[in-house]
């Protein structure tokens, strides 16, 4: 397995789980918040979307797939269009209140602009250093595994959330 094979094996982890936790959910469902700081399953699908086009983006020296393809204004959040969802209030949060196949939409058009940046990647283009405002210095590769982490536990907590509002009627 290649390099490219093996970080798209996992991020393509992370695109069936937001899929499931989203699929079927109202309005309610979406952005139910189990206390009133907590995050809602449409919030962290965004983020998840929005931290990983940010990132990949600036990586592969392209537009965010957010603006380049007219999903901020489709979304139409009271967010700039640079806002990924990073130090975002509790308000912030209840503002994402889109529906389902306007999250899963965007996750999709992100995860396939990821794909097509990652199959391009050699080997060696891990160790190029990518953020020299830390030490040691971010290279690719720390920075790719970092977007896969950020995504798996986003993912996670909206399954998560999901599974709250699923058992709320039991």
């Amino acid at each position: 397995m290649d390099v490219a094979d093996l970080l798209v094996e996992a991020l393509g982890r992370v695109g069936p789980v937001l899929h499931a936790a989203v699929d079927g959910l109202d309005r309610g469902g979406l952005t139910y918040r189990p206390d009133p700081g907590a995050n809602s399953v449409a919030w962290l699908v965004w983020h998840a979307s929005r931290g990983q086009d940010a990132q990949v983006a600036d990586l592969a020296g392209v537009e965010q797939v957010w603006t380049a393809r007219g999903w901020a204004q489709r979304f139409g959040l009271p967010f700039r269009d640079g806002a990924t969802g990073y130090g975002q209030s509790a308000q912030d949060v209840a503002a994402v209140d889109v529906p389902a196949d306007l999250l899963l939409g965007y996750y999709d058009d992100v995860a396939a602009q990821t794909v097509a940046y990652l199959r391009r990647l050699e080997p060696a283009d891990l160790d190029r250093v990518v953020d020299e405002a830390w030490d040691p210095p971010v290279t690719l590769g720390v920075r790719l595994v970092s977007i896969v982490d950020d995504d798996v536990q986003h993912a996670g907590q909206a399954a998560y959330v999901r599974g709250l509002w699923d058992r709320r009627g039991r």
